[in-house]
């Protein structure tokens, strides 16, 4: 599992996934600073003077309420509010709203070394954005060896051993009109307790390993529409070599799962012999998954008309 590192730096301008929209007003040298708690705090009881739970370690909000407490302070209250407050090794402040704190907090920040963020957005807008990108940034993480591509809206991840077909197949399936997403290194991480997201190695963007042909790109050959950068993993296909004399399962009457950073995400295996159309199995199966969303289950329906049609000819009889 990752051991995420996040720097305060990271946080700032253009993330690549939400714009947070602020700028660095003082406290620079600070910024290299590592967060290590994925929460925020609103300091206002602890700037009336309640310091018994003050989670310094996290990112501080300012709102419209903080701020306004500052501003009716005197001189001296103020004083002596920030240097209770800037003694802790506190990691950052953000003021929403566009306020901007008076010269005296910024020099405490800046002979602290803590450093001060200005958003244009409101508490309540900002504060949503800024814990949707610590959650990404903290969730748990994996990295596995497969093959993830877009399936009608459902994120198949292909897996099984090296040279089994998974390339060729999820290939085949951009051919068909489907988004690749990673080939061989698969970066997973666990959003929730029942989400998990997939995406590609960055430097492996868009890039497929092929045997006989090398390395492909993916979005170059086939186009922007062929590609996407993330998806929610929804559904396991496990590609094994046909094995002669071994049990498949041929009525798909129970679930079967595989455990990805302890979340139980739907898996099929799928057994790979020459004259199998691959491609087309793992189509039907996204499909079949869509279904199952519905709560529609092929298997069991029949099942039960069978059961019920049986114990009609019972009684008849």
């Amino acid at each position: 599992m990752a051991n995420n590192r996040v720097q305060l730096k990271d946080f700032l301008g253009d993330t690549g996934i939400i714009d947070l929209q602020i700028r660095l007003v003082a406290g620079s040298t600070g910024i290299t600073r590592e967060i290590h708690v994925g929460d925020i705090n609103r300091p206002g009881l602890t700037l009336a003077g309640f310091y018994d739970f003050f989670a310094y370690d996290r990112i501080q909000i300012f709102g419209l309420g903080e701020t306004a407490y500052l501003h009716q302070l005197s001189e001296p209250e103020k004083k002596e509010v920030l240097e209770k407050f800037f003694s802790y090794d506190v990691l950052c402040c953000i003021f929403t709203h566009n306020e901007e704190p008076d010269s005296l907090f910024m020099e405490y920040a800046d002979a602290k070394g803590v450093p001060i963020f200005i958003t244009k957005k409101d508490t309540t807008k900002f504060t949503s954005s800024l814990v949707y990108l610590l959650n990404e940034a903290f969730a748990p993480s994996v990295t596995l060896h497969g093959t993830f591509v877009d399936v009608y809206g459902i994120g198949v991840l292909l897996m099984g051993k090296s040279g089994v077909g998974k390339s060729e197949c999820a290939l085949e399936l951009v051919e068909r009109g489907h988004r690749f997403i990673a080939d061989d290194v698969v970066i997973l991480k666990r959003i929730d307790e029942s989400i998990l997201m997939g995406s590609g190695a960055p430097m492996l963007k868009h890039h497929m390993e092929i045997r006989g042909l090398g390395i492909i790109n993916v979005k170059d050959i086939f186009g922007i529409r062929s590609v996407r950068d993330r998806k929610r993993v929804e559904l396991v296909v496990i590609l094994e070599e046909w094995e002669q004399g071994k049990e498949y399962d041929r009525l798909g009457l129970e679930d079967q799962t595989h455990a990805i950073l302890d979340i139980d995400v739907p898996s099929i295996m799928v057994p790979v012999r020459p004259g199998r159309n691959i491609p087309i199995i793992v189509e039907t199966a996204a499909l079949n998954q869509r279904l199952k969303k519905q709560g529609i289950f092929t298997a069991r329906e029949l099942d039960r008309n069978i059961r019920e049609s049986l114990k009609r000819e019972n009684k008849e009889e």
